[in-house]
């Protein structure tokens, strides 16, 4: 596995691990087999390791936690401060107060079993809160040596902007693939460049469509929470399928599957994406990607087979989309 550098100097594998579906929103899941695959992607080198409070919620901190064990110092772990939630695990609608990061920063801590949280992001950034009041309270947990760098999550470039001069981000994570450009039109990832601000990309396989393992409805368990999103009603599911189709042949061509040219397209933009998985299989498949070269041509032809005004459905819920800091 290769390594890339994001901002503020924090040293990531260039292909990291979302570990959200080991634990909430794709239905259940094999405890055993989570903690395997987590372990095995610190022996491939996959050391970048992502999760959040809002999983569970807390229970895929305390899952990663139990699965690293005397390995913590091997990898690079990011969690976020979400909505408000009380430790009985109800949960009350976003919150940025400083006083609300600072308590959900050391119950992160005492979950995932740190004295040290590597990459904290604000999950959400609250529009009754000033970005400047969030992250100076983010900069305290890093002079505090809580946290040693601090990012934002689905965040616009004035947001980003007003959070950098503050402090110095290491990252912004949107979501950011074949299936969901926005990064690339509204601003953000430019300003990001500018910057010099990294960006991880989440739903990176466009929660599964872009691979192997979701051809059909049916390849989802009845409580998936996929199954409510625009993009897999079955229309609009049947009718991006048959884009990824288009993708099969360029995949070929590579000696490549979807879900890895799908991972070498953000890698070769410098963005550092991180599938989630729960096997060791598919882990191993996404990590290949690394080896994926893609020159501008197949670049610009993978975009091309995706055309995002042929894309059926909207990526998210319709209220978590509105929610999202534009």
């Amino acid at each position: 596995m290769k390594n890339t550098t994001l901002e503020d100097g924090l040293t990531v594998s260039a292909i990291g691990l979302g570990a959200m579906g080991m634990s909430a929103f794709y239905g259940s899941s094999d405890e055993g087999e989570s903690i395997a695959t987590l372990r095995h992607a610190i022996d491939t080198g996959v050391t970048f390791v992502d999760t959040a409070e809002a999983y569970g919620p807390f229970e895929n901190e305390k899952l990663i936690a139990r699965a690293l064990g005397d390995r913590r110092d091997e990898v690079v772990l990011a969690t976020k401060a979400s909505s408000e939630t009380d430790d009985d695990g109800t949960v009350h609608g976003r919150n940025g107060t400083p006083e609300y990061i600072r308590r959900a920063a050391d119950r992160s801590l005492r979950h995932l079993g740190t004295d040290v949280i590597d990459l904290y992001y604000l999950h959400r950034v609250d529009p009754n809160v000033p970005i400047e009041e969030s992250v100076g309270a983010m900069a305290e947990l890093v002079a505090a040596g809580k946290v040693r760098h601090i990012g934002l999550s689905e965040a616009s470039e004035a947001t980003i902007r007003r959070a950098h001069a503050v402090h110095p981000l290491a990252a912004v994570q949107s979501e950011f693939s074949l299936f969901s450009r926005d990064v690339l039109h509204n601003g953000e990832f430019a300003a990001m460049r500018e910057l010099g601000i990294g960006l991880v990309a989440f739903s990176p396989l466009g929660r599964g469509v872009l691979t192997s393992g979701v051809r059909s409805l049916d390849d989802l368990a009845p409580d998936d929470a996929r199954r409510g999103l625009p993009r897999f009603q079955p229309d609009a599911f049947a009718a991006n399928r048959a884009l990824v189709a288009r993708l099969e042949a360029i995949a070929r061509d590579k000696g490549a599957t979807v879900a890895q040219i799908a991972l070498a397209w953000l890698v070769a933009q410098g963005v550092v994406p991180i599938p989630g998985t729960r096997r060791r299989s598919r882990l191993d498949e996404n990590a290949a990607a690394v080896d994926v070269a893609l020159d501008a041509g197949e670049l610009d032809a993978l975009a091309a087979a995706l055309p995002t005004d042929e894309i059926a459905g909207g990526r998210d819920y319709a209220q978590l989309v509105t929610g999202v800091d534009r």
